[in-house]
């Protein structure tokens, strides 16, 4: 089973993006992270055209999440994280699909920082985290797919340098994840490359994608059920390549 998250940077002006990516790689599930779509906008008949079921959480020119699954719909579990009923960004969506447990969640950035956006940007890690241990407590196959905002370890960047005043970056944005994944979460991309040194996403500016200057905020995190899956996980670069791409590239595992 391939399970691929995959940030497209607006669904509708990626469309043609996604179905070729669909035809040509047939993953099994795909999270959806940054619709730019309203629910009305989200483009059902050109998925299910392409063969896949879907759930979407949409929000008008910003946010929004998806779950599509190959052959199949996902059955619902739940849309938003608790904890803030003034918060209505739509950034988690949770599914479910053959007795695997998938979200697709789209972190806040966080910038600039300090300041509001980056205090949204940590409660909404502790959201996330009380949830992932909700989850935890089910003892099943589950995975934490999503676009993270959150450059985990050095080596995870093309620059120190350059990202050291980021939100990305900081040491709290840095330490609430490792705090996730301190309950028992398995980063399946840094298992498979523990050096690092593997980006998901390249700015659109100052010549990132041709200079390789990346950096990993993509992430699958599997419970210890799915890990005992995993047989391995990657990056499908070459899409972040092609004309009008979205400036992440789809990263996926593969789970026996």
């Amino acid at each position: 089973m391939k399970l691929v998250t995959y940030n497209v940077n607006g669904i509708k002006a990626r469309l043609d993006r996604l179905v070729e990516y669909l035809a040509e790689e047939r993953p099994d599930i795909v999270c959806l992270q940054e619709l730019k779509s309203a629910d009305e906008g989200f483009p059902i008949d050109a998925v299910r055209a392409a063969g896949y079921g879907a759930v979407w959480h949409g929000q008008k020119g910003w946010n929004g999440v998806a779950v599509l699954a190959r052959g199949a719909d996902p059955v619902e579990r739940r849309r938003g994280l608790s904890g803030d009923p003034d918060d209505l960004h739509s950034r988690y969506l949770e599914c479910e699909i053959d007795g695997l447990v998938v979200a697709s969640l789209y972190l806040p950035n966080g910038n600039p920082q300090p300041g509001p956006k980056f205090d949204y940007k940590l409660r909404w890690m502790e959201r996330l985290a009380d949830r992932a241990r909700a989850l935890l407590a089910e003892e099943r196959a589950i995975v934490l797919a999503g676009d993270y905002n959150v450059i985990a370890n050095d080596d995870d960047t093309f620059s120190v340098r350059a990202m050291q005043d980021d939100a990305l970056m900081q040491p709290q944005s840095r330490e609430r994840y490792r705090a996730l994944l301190a309950q028992g979460w398995t980063d399946a991309l840094r298992t498979r490359y523990p050096a690092g040194g593997v980006w998901t996403f390249w700015d659109y500016q100052a010549g990132a994608w041709q200079r390789d200057a990346g950096f990993r905020i993509d992430h699958l995190l599997l419970s210890p059920v799915a890990a005992d899956r995993l047989a391995d996980a990657g990056v499908d670069k070459a899409y972040r390549g092609r004309e009008k791409a979205s400036d992440h590239a789809p990263t996926w595992v593969r789970l026996r």
